[in-house]
């Protein structure tokens, strides 16, 4: 039998133990004394060593950083892939923990990013074992538990363990992806002295992670009623493309009582690779708030300087003077994701991928320069992560560019992204599937969806490759 046929075989067993995988809701918790990232990776890490054994493979628990099996002796080929997934967010039409077919489309978290993919991976090996093809060298899986939050679990792995020969993840798209831009995500930070005048700004919560388009954010306003905001909120419905909902509340500190209203900005979600997709209800909220009869406290006064350095709409840095491109590369992308304010103080974080050419120089000390001038300082840990370049004529570029054009009989071609994946710091590595081109899989959002078909081409190819590079 050809692996071909052998994974054609096993489609029913590949959709229960990936409805296994996507009901483990593994997002990135609070650290344990046995589990780094939290008990929901954990946990998927243990599903997933459960299904390995079950189909022949043992794979070995690295403290619960990663898991890692091997087919064939003296491997040279590594496979990476992760079983943690982004929290499921808002505005799902289907449980996002409980896999649901429909139209040959799989829905749940983690279908597509990145347990489909993973188990795509893990059904090549077993069917290049089952169809008694001999390889001269092994290949080896390593399933990982935190690459959605800076992959720290890979930062642990290659400090123990060795680096091969050849190496791709399956955790980005088709064709090829050879190169990944950079990455500048700092934290920074302004604080102040509370007063106790209205109408004021009390509170605002943003988005949460740096690397997601805030969907919603809110802020909490005093001394200001839903009948004085709301033209205002009309007016700016029509500027931003976001919606605004008004709650009135009442609140009484310290003996004086007044009007407590709460604005919260609906907008889109998206990947921070890609902000222009979305809608970020963030820059939304404080375009809003910096259109309100407010009095002049620190809170106005910092709301009119993140207005200025990151006005709604701006997804290029522009603003903030580190838009940029090369011909390799393409654009920089810039998506201000992370918010926090109370009446003391604020901390906040933009999540920008920057291209070859981008250096400390032109991104890193231009920005320091324009949030110190606003008052703001980056925090001591800011550093930025070059991008990631693999020559288009690489062997392992030209091995899996003939299989993707072998078993879709489309044009192979390697090009960039913004996004990052495992492969961002392993010298001659590169990103392989699984998503096809110009399919919208809803990555990070809601209603995430893999097609069942597509992964299952994509363990085909996978055997295929790992027949190419470590047959005999």
């Amino acid at each position: 039998m050809h692996f071909n046929e052998y994974i054609d075989s096993q489609k029913d067993r590949f959709l229960a133990d990936l409805a296994r995988l996507v009901k483990v809701r593994s997002v990135r918790e609070d650290a344990t004394a046995d589990h780094p990232y939290g008990d929901g990776p954990a946990k998927a890490l243990d599903e997933a060593i459960a299904i390995c054994a079950e189909h022949g493979f043992d794979m070995k628990n690295l403290n619960y950083h990663a898991g890692e099996t091997d087919l064939g002796e003296d491997p040279a080929l590594l496979i990476l892939a992760h079983l943690d997934v982004v929290d499921e967010g808002e505005g799902w039409t289907k449980p996002p923990y409980e896999m649901t077919e429909e139209d040959g489309k799989l829905y749940g978290r983690g279908t597509m990013d990145d347990k489909g993919p993973a188990l795509a991976a893990l059904y090549a090996m077993e069917a290049v074992r089952e169809c008694g093809i001999k390889l001269n060298k092994g290949v080896r899986l390593v399933l990982g538990c935190a690459e959605e939050t800076g992959s720290e679990d890979m930062e642990y792995y290659f400090k123990n363990r060795p680096a091969l020969p050849y190496c791709f993840s399956p955790d980005a798209a088709y064709p090829l992806i050879h190169l990944e831009k950079g990455r500048f995500a700092p934290y920074f930070s302004k604080s102040w002295d509370a007063v106790n005048i209205i109408p004021r700004i009390m509170r605002i919560d943003g988005g949460t992670t740096p690397n997601i388009v805030p969907c919603k954010a809110s802020a909490v306003v005093l001394g200001l009623t839903a009948a004085q905001v709301q033209p205002v909120c009309d007016a700016y419905k029509e500027k931003t493309g976001a919606n605004y909902v008004l709650t009135e509340e009442f609140n009484c500190e310290g003996g004086v009582c007044c009007k407590k209203l709460v604005i919260t900005a609906e907008g889109a979600a998206a990947h921070a690779s890609e902000p222009y997709k979305g809608n970020n209800a963030q820059t939304a909220l404080l375009a809003l708030l910096g259109a309100l009869p407010l009095a002049d406290t620190p809170c106005t006064q910092a709301v009119a300087a993140l207005n200025r350095l990151f006005p709604h709409g701006d997804t290029a840095g522009e603003t903030v003077g580190i838009a940029m491109k090369d011909d390799i590369s393409g654009d920089l992308t810039f998506n201000f994701g992370v918010l926090s304010m109370d009446e003391t103080g604020c901390t906040a974080c933009f999540d920008s991928r920057v291209p070859v050419c981008a250096n400390k120089e032109n991104v890193f000390d231009v920005v320091a320069a324009a949030l110190q001038k606003e008052g703001f300082a980056l925090h001591e840990d800011a550093h930025m992560i070059p991008a990631h370049h693999v020559p288009k004529d690489a062997p392992i570029v030209q091995t899996l560019l003939s299989v993707y054009e072998q078993y879709t009989g489309e044009k192979g071609e390697a090009y960039a992204i913004g996004g990052g994946t495992y492969v961002h710091d392993i010298e001659g590595g590169v990103a392989f599937g699984c998503e096809m081109p110009g399919v919208d899989y809803r990555l990070h959002g809601a209603d995430e969806f893999a097609d069942l078909d597509t992964l299952l081409l994509s363990a085909k190819m996978f055997a295929e490759a790992i027949v190419r590079l470590c047959g005999e």
